[in-house]
């Protein structure tokens, strides 16, 4: 048995990309849509960063740290949707062997990363809150660099292990993944293989991965709320909350999928397609509106670059 999966292992050259199984017709729907939140995706990020880059006011840890993000959301996103959109209109659905590997270990790289990025973001948040005093000399631009390199780091580790014990399995089952995208969970399907320690070492990957960042995130906001709470002023109490609210509904929203996805059974892939939207496309397209609409550096900056440029338009206006 072991030598026949290992034989048809080697065989395999492709995978299908099942993707939502709905009637022909809505395709063109899902891929306009597709379409639609993509192109969001690109300009709110792509937006987020010029900000970040070009006003100095921004030059700030916290802005550091939302600029990486702003980059990590585009990335994974970009992963995954150009092939999504161009199966929309393929009849083969196909992806290479090569190409599936590729997906994945990207896909993991950057999941993983905005992961870190986000308790890194917590713990800013906790230092500027509890000691204000400090902020400047406790998060230094060398911290940042390290706490940021440091999760782009967590992220390729996990991302190599989690691809490369994904790929030692054998595909004998079908060539069918019954995905959007080529992830581990819809892989161990179409395997044959015995999944028993490979589900194990899965299970322990992610214990290792996602529970330092949620305990980082969870400890920092408990400090957060003890010191809020014994903030006499009113102003002061309002500023805080409205610090953290945008960082908190980016990680509600991205954990909450995340979890949504993987813990609904395998009789019940259409929800684990529609979890993965959200922190695949949907998160992504979301955060720069989170933080652009609840930060008002964000909107004061935004409106200088925009002003500038009708200012720019106005001799050109006035020739026409």
């Amino acid at each position: 048995m072991g030598d026949r999966g290992t034989s048809n292992h080697s065989e395999v050259t492709d995978f299908i990309l099942v993707g939502f199984r709905v009637r022909p017709e809505l395709h063109i729907l899902l891929f306009l849509l597709f379409l639609l939140v993509y192109a969001m995706v690109l300009l709110g990020n792509v937006g987020m960063m010029t900000v970040i880059m070009t006003d100095p006011r921004l030059n700030t840890p916290m802005y550091f740290f939302l600029g990486n993000l702003s980059l990590v959301d585009l990335f994974y996103s970009s992963v995954i949707a150009p092939k999504a959109l161009i199966n929309f209109w393929s009849e083969s659905k196909s992806i290479s062997f090569a190409g599936c590997v590729t997906q994945l270990f990207l896909f993991v790289l950057f999941i993983v990363t905005e992961g870190f990025l986000l308790a890194a973001m917590a713990y800013d948040r906790f230092i500027a809150i509890c000691n204000p005093l400090l902020y400047s000399v406790q998060m230094s631009t060398r911290l940042c660099s390290q706490l940021v390199v440091g999760s782009y780091f967590c992220g390729c580790v996990s991302s190599v292990l989690q691809t490369s014990m994904t790929f030692t399995l054998s595909f004998c089952a079908s060539r069918a993944i019954d995905h959007l995208y080529c992830d581990d969970r819809p892989l161990q399907r179409i395997s044959c293989s015995d999944l028993y320690i490979h589900k194990m070492v899965s299970f322990f990957l992610c214990s290792i991965i996602i529970l330092p960042t949620i305990i980082v995130i969870i400890v920092s906001y408990m400090y957060i709320l003890s010191t809020v709470l014994k903030t006499r002023s009113t102003e002061g109490r309002k500023k805080a909350f409205s610090t953290c609210s945008s960082h908190l509904g980016v990680v509600s929203v991205l954990y909450g999928a995340v979890f949504f996805m993987y813990l609904t059974p395998d009789t019940f892939p259409e929800l684990s397609k529609v979890a993965s939207l959200c922190y695949t496309l949907v998160t992504p397209m979301l955060n720069p509106l989170i933080y652009s609409l609840r930060n008002r550096d964000v909107k004061e900056a935004l409106r200088k670059i925009l002003g500038k440029n009708v200012f720019s338009f106005n001799p050109i206006l006035t020739l026409i």
